[in-house]
C-alpha cells in the first residue's frame, strides 16, 4: 500500500478555502429553500458565519503572502475593486 503524501501548506489552505466556500455554499442554499425550523435555520446561520469568518481569514492570509511577494517586504496597500 502506498502512503498518501501530506499536502504541502499552501494546497491545505486552498483545500480548506475551497471546501469552506462549497460548505458554505450548500449551507445558503438549504436555508434558501425555507424548509428549515427556526433553530435549524439559527445553527446553519451560525455554521454560516464560522464558515465566512474561515474565508475571509483564508482570503486575507492569500492577500498579505501576495503583498510579501510583489514588494520589497513593504506593506502597499491593495487597489479595492469594491470602490
Amino acid at each position: 500500500m502506498m502512503a498518501k503524501r501530506a499536502p504541502k501548506k499552501s494546497e491545505e489552505e486552498t483545500l480548506d478555502f475551497e471546501q469552506a466556500l462549497g460548505d458554505l455554499e450548500g449551507l445558503v442554499e438549504r436555508m434558501e429553500r425555507g424548509d428549515l425550523s427556526l433553530e435549524q435555520s439559527l445553527a446553519e446561520f451560525e455554521q454560516g458565519i464560522k464558515l465566512t469568518r474561515r474565508c475571509q481569514q483564508a482570503l486575507a492570509e492569500a492577500e498579505q503572502k501576495v503583498r510579501i511577494l510583489m514588494g520589497d517586504g513593504e506593506m502597499a496597500p491593495f487597489e479595492d475593486d469594491a470602490e
